[in-house]
């Protein structure tokens, strides 16, 4: 599956409000693999930003007044976008602003272009529930290196966001093994499954299980209590 991680940066925080879009970054995947084809723009939104949106993204107003209009690229970004799963932390934001741009120049919403718009930002609410799912946040959680992250940027966010959402979904890869092949867009399937083979089962050691116990205790802990499967054990 081809999928596109992107992100944006705006005037302020209301498209409804007349707030634009300043920058999009895009970041593409296939096969869960970075395959370096992105896409990257400055705009010029016609305003100046809010004095607190200029203090996270750090555009000045004078740096926008040359570049494109999102007219002018609209096209070029769609054609890139077509028939993809998009990948967006805090999608409904990000979606309000795009669906804005294409109404003001008369076409469709983004999702007549794209296949599936699929939120990191609830992806990650729900695997770590009362915990801060910042994109900062998943980064250090997930050992993804964000040092160079000073300021917001949309093109360094999307390549940000492509590292946290691999980490986020590595339980979800089928048991099959990459050998480094060309890689069909069409097909996610790595070269070889490793279902034809026999594989030896090879019990675990004492020291490996006492790690293991220590992990479950760990985890009990975290959760104020034993967790689920701990308390369903005991009834057998």
């Amino acid at each position: 599956m081809r999928q596109i991680v992107l992100d944006t940066e705006t005037t302020g925080l209301s498209a409804e409000n007349g707030d634009r879009i300043i920058e999009i970054g895009c970041v593409e995947l296939v096969a869960r693999k970075l395959t370096g084809s992105n896409k990257h723009f400055y705009l010029n939104p016609g305003r100046d930003s809010h004095e607190d949106a200029l203090k996270v993204h750090g555009i000045s107003n004078e740096f926008l007044k040359d570049k494109p209009k999102f007219s002018a690229v609209a096209d070029e970004l769609l054609d890139y976008l077509q028939g993809a799963e998009v990948i967006i932390h805090n999608a409904p934001f990000d979606v309000s602003f795009l669906n804005k741009e294409l109404e003001l120049i008369g076409r469709e919403p983004i999702m007549h272009w794209v296949s599936k718009v699929t939120d990191s930002l609830m992806m990650a609410k729900e695997m770590f529930p009362g915990k801060r799912n910042s994109l900062n946040a998943l980064c250090d959680r997930l050992d993804v290196d964000n040092s160079g992250r000073t300021l917001h940027g949309a093109l360094l966010d999307a390549e940000l966001l492509a590292d946290v959402y691999i980490n986020l979904t590595r339980g979800q890869n089928s048991l099959m093994m990459d050998i480094g092949g060309p890689v069909d867009a069409d097909n996610d399937e790595p070269a070889i499954n490793l279902r034809i083979f026999n594989l030896s089962v090879l019990s675990a050691t004492a020291e490996e299980m006492d790690a293991h116990e220590k992990f479950l205790v760990m985890l009990d802990k975290h959760n104020r209590g034993k967790t689920i499967w701990r308390l369903e054990s005991c009834k057998y």
